[in-house]
């Protein structure tokens, strides 16, 4: 852990930025801002969206930095490549695993290889010609229309009538040029966190029951306080509870993820479906991953700690081969 009595480090927390998720970045920003310890961080705040110029003047500066960055330009490896050519550490993983995990239907080709169950769906394209019958033979109704690289649950549609489907669709197109139809699964939602490199440490499960007012985790559901009943430790049995978390670990692997990640399950009669992994979980006062670390021990200062000194041991041992370029 990060000594008291060394010299402050100097932490860039990157929030805000121009995605869809601009106002969830802010909020898990802050979080992290209020929670560094003064007397071990020194915090400079960057929104990448105005702050690009001054970062990279900044750069000779900063040892380490907290992406908290959500969507789009945040998680798809695009910020993550520049703070590498930069020569900044930072708290998650590289580019190359950011964009897989961020890519929903690329990450599931991964996870199939990795023997993780998944559930069936069929990626559309924009500007193609759809067929809802040729659709909805393929991936049988109730679906779950979703974006292929939004988070949050933004553009995501919960289709049970085959009017509703392209409708659907079409709102997924506005925010992405790929659009997957997937089965709606039936189950309980879990979510669990894991946090290291190759070998990472699960964390304790959540459960997530969204009120009556929701028919899904949908954004408003995951970040409006009292609007989900988040369970933790999930009310799951010891198999149950070791199965998931061993899933979460697989996933974390298989899109060669560091420093942490939270992968989102569905519990059905047939067993635990994975649905996506996060890169980078939100930070809020109502985020999953705070809590589940929280459970296991890891209250959010000594979280943060835990990941500055991830990504700084992280650094020092790519230190021979790395490169950066001085502005």
């Amino acid at each position: 852990m990060t000594n008291p009595q060394e010299r402050k480090l100097n932490v860039a927390v990157l929030l805000g930025g121009d995605s869809s998720e601009r106002s969830v970045s802010i909020k898990s920003g802050r979080s992290v801002v209020q929670a560094l310890n003064p007397k071990i961080y020194r915090v400079k705040v960057y929104d990448p969206s105005v702050d690009i110029p001054r970062l990279m003047r900044d750069a000779h500066e900063l040892d380490v930095a907290l992406i908290m960055l959500h969507g789009k330009g945040g998680e798809d490896g695009r910020i993550q490549g520049m703070l590498d050519l930069l020569g900044i550490p930072y708290q998650c993983a590289g580019p190359l695993g950011c964009a897989v995990a961020m890519h929903k239907p690329m990450s599931k080709v991964l996870f199939k290889s990795a023997g993780l169950p998944v559930a069936p769906d069929l990626l559309l394209h924009k500007g193609r010609p759809l067929d809802i019958k040729h659709i909805t033979s393929l991936v049988p109704l109730p679906v779950v229309v979703k974006p292929a690289t939004e988070g949050s649950s933004y553009g995501v549609a919960i289709v049970k009538k085959k009017e509703e489907l392209l409708p659907a669709i079409n709102a997924a197109f506005l925010l992405d040029r790929q659009v997957m139809v997937e089965k709606f699964l039936v189950g309980r939602e879990v979510t669990a966190a894991v946090m290291g490199d190759q070998e990472p440490e699960p964390l304790p499960l959540i459960e997530i029951i969204p009120s009556e007012k929701y028919t899904f985790f949908d954004f408003s559901a995951k970040y409006l306080p009292g609007a989900s009943q988040e369970i933790c430790p999930a009310e799951l049995d010891e198999k149950q509870t070791r199965i998931i978390q061993d899933m979460a670990i697989r996933a974390h692997q298989a899109l060669e993820l560091e420093g942490y990640s939270r992968s989102d399950f569905i519990l059905t009669a047939d067993g635990p479906f994975i649905l996506e992994t996060n890169t980078i979980p939100g930070m809020t006062e109502t985020s999953l991953l705070p809590k589940a670390a929280k459970a296991g021990g890891y209250p959010l200062p000594a979280f943060l700690n835990k990941l500055i000194d991830l990504a700084l041991a992280r650094a020092s041992n790519n230190s021979p081969n790395s490169c950066s370029i001085q502005f």
